[in-house]
């Protein structure tokens, strides 16, 4: 049962007694049954869709029916990133995690590079060294369709209103979340949200102050001076690098028309395109790696955001590509890895080609000023 007087009612994930039936709504849903037959069964979506929606359905009534819990979801997801891992990538390796108590719970602040894998590669590293998984910060930008949210909150996501119009509601909105941040660690509940409002296009992870205003604004009300709050919180910078960016075109292409024409109108179904192509496009190798926890030594939000970039950068784990990119020699480059990158560029516009290649680049040099 939903309770009135929940505080985050509007932004939080499903409690345990809340997963029965957003699956049942799910399964019912037409977008998301039509969405499934598309991606898995394209040759079937057209005129014998109306079919198969009904066998569909039945299958994932039969499927899904023993997930009654938020763990049952984290494990049903599991197996699915195991899949996705082996099929997608060339490996995932960690770092930093020995650092961490399995006990505790941590705010994970990370870069952005990719919309949905990359909350689901840090959960996935948590999961295999006996952490439990995070609540992970969505913007409501991405629940434009009913089963969206159903989704993400089946998946431990809570909403970011990014859509907030006005001082005072934005003012709410963004009290009620660093509050329930707040509230979620105190519970023993680890949070991961991105350095910034959407994803780094050209490669420069920079973490936004105004992400760690919106922390401290419940401190605040707390009369918690900055430094002590940010202790409290215990923040953890985290490093995701992707040896090959499944949308790095796609980012580019952006940049490139927002250079050329004055700015860039996204389609309808862009962002849900992204996420797609993030989950089922060659990554090659992936390393993720968590960094140290930061203590009360910082007093300011530009302060604090200059520490969780200098160690996003110090713990980037650069590949061929990167090196290539920069014209940097390096002992791990092969003839192999140039033919590849050299077909990535030209294989795109020249201008285009230009923006990949500085996306690759950047974690180089910023990683030698770090």
């Amino acid at each position: 049962m939903q309770q009135t007087n929940d505080p985050f009612l509007e932004i939080r994930p499903y409690n345990d007694d809340e997963v029965p039936d957003a699956i049942d709504r799910l399964i019912e849903d037409e977008e998301f049954i039509s969405a499934i037959l598309k991606y898995r069964f394209p040759q079937f979506s057209g005129i014998a869709g109306w079919l198969l929606k009904p066998i569909l359905k039945r299958y994932l009534h039969s499927k899904w029916n023993k997930i009654k819990t938020v763990r049952d979801v984290q494990l049903h997801i599991a197996t699915y990133m195991d899949s996705m891992i082996k099929s997608t990538s060339e490996g995932l390796t960690t770092s930093g995690l020995d650092k961490l108590d399995p006990n505790n719970s941590y705010l994970f602040v990370s870069n952005h590079r990719d919309i949905a894998m990359d909350p689901a590669m840090v959960n996935w590293c948590l999961h295999e060294n006996q952490f439990d998984t995070v609540r992970i910060a969505i913007g409501d930008n991405l629940l434009k369709k009913p089963c969206a949210t159903e989704l993400m909150k089946l998946n431990k996501s809570f909403i970011v209103k990014r859509s907030a119009k006005g001082p005072r509601e934005m003012m709410k909105a963004l009290g009620q979340l660093s509050a329930y941040i707040k509230a979620s660690l105190d519970e023993k509940q680890s949070i991961w949200i991105a350095q910034r409002e959407g994803r780094a296009k050209d490669g420069n992870d920079k973490t936004d102050p105004a992400i760690l205003k919106m922390f401290f604004m419940e401190g605040r009300r707390q009369k918690i001076e900055f430094a002590d709050y940010v202790a409290s919180l215990r923040i953890v910078p985290v490093t995701i690098s992707y040896e090959n960016d499944p949308c790095d075109a796609a980012k580019a292409n952006e940049l490139y028309r927002k250079q050329q024409e004055g700015g860039y109108e996204k389609g309808e179904f862009e962002d849900i395109e992204s996420i797609v192509q993030g989950i089922v496009g060659q990554k090659r190798r992936i390393h993720v790696a968590f960094g140290d926890v930061i203590g009360n030594e910082f007093d300011s939000p530009e302060a604090l955001a200059a520490e969780i970039d200098r160690q996003i950068y110090q713990n980037y784990h650069l590949f061929p590509a990167n090196y290539i990119a920069a014209g940097k020699e390096h002992s791990s480059i092969t003839d192999s890895d140039r033919a590849q990158f050299d077909s990535k560029l030209s294989s795109l516009p020249e201008g285009v080609a230009q923006i990949v290649k500085a996306m690759y680049a950047m974690p180089t040099d910023k990683k030698a000023d770090a």
